[in-house]
């Protein structure tokens, strides 16, 4: 007779996500997270397989994450502007209340095993191309509510977003103050004007 699991799935996953995101995948033992978890051994490699198979469920679980943050932030938003702004502090803001690792698992996946894996250079790829189709929404969205100049490449816009949240991710991993990242999004924002 099969036993019943002892444990929530989507507990000890989030637990994994935050071991993977905090120490990367090379530098995670089986044992490592048999300890973060708290369940055995066995019911890792029952639940979720082996510990690669348990990584990308760990990043597809980020990703869902991610996307339910960011929708929360839109939709309580009462402008683009305001809501690109605010998808930048939280990123600074996340950083400071040290919930989670500081920076992003997807940006810390893609630099330490993107070149070395396909499947995870895709999964990470699709991610980046997920937040610039976000941004590329919202800029199409200010455009047709007369926020932004109709003039205004949403996509090259969106790209280059992108591009400065990945870097904010990265600098507040930094000794980087508020302050200086609040100064850095205010110019990356300038773009908007």
């Amino acid at each position: 007779m099969a036993r019943n699991k002892e444990f929530d799935e989507k507990v000890v996953l989030k637990k994994a996500m935050e071991l993977f995101w905090k120490q990367g995948y090379e530098k995670t033992s089986m044992q490592d997270l048999v300890n973060h978890m708290g369940i055995h051994r066995r019911s890792i490699y029952d639940t979720f397989g082996d510990k690669y198979s348990l990584f990308l469920a760990s990043l597809k679980s980020y990703e869902v994450f991610v996307a339910e943050e960011l929708t929360k932030i839109i939709s309580n938003s009462s402008t683009v502007k305001i809501a690109i702004r605010k998808i930048f502090e939280y990123v600074v803001n996340l950083a400071e209340l040290e919930i989670f690792p500081a920076g992003c698992f997807a940006i810390n996946t893609a630099v330490e095993l993107s070149l070395l894996d396909k499947d995870i250079q895709h999964l990470t790829t699709k991610m980046f191309n997920d937040t610039e189709e976000l941004f590329n929404k919202l800029l199409k969205e200010g455009q047709n509510k007369g926020e932004l100049k109709n003039d205004l490449n949403t996509q090259v816009t969106a790209q280059f977003l992108h591009n400065n949240l990945i870097g904010l991710r990265v600098l507040v991993k930094t000794n980087y103050t508020k302050k200086e990242l609040e100064s850095i999004i205010d110019l990356i924002l300038k773009v908007l004007e």
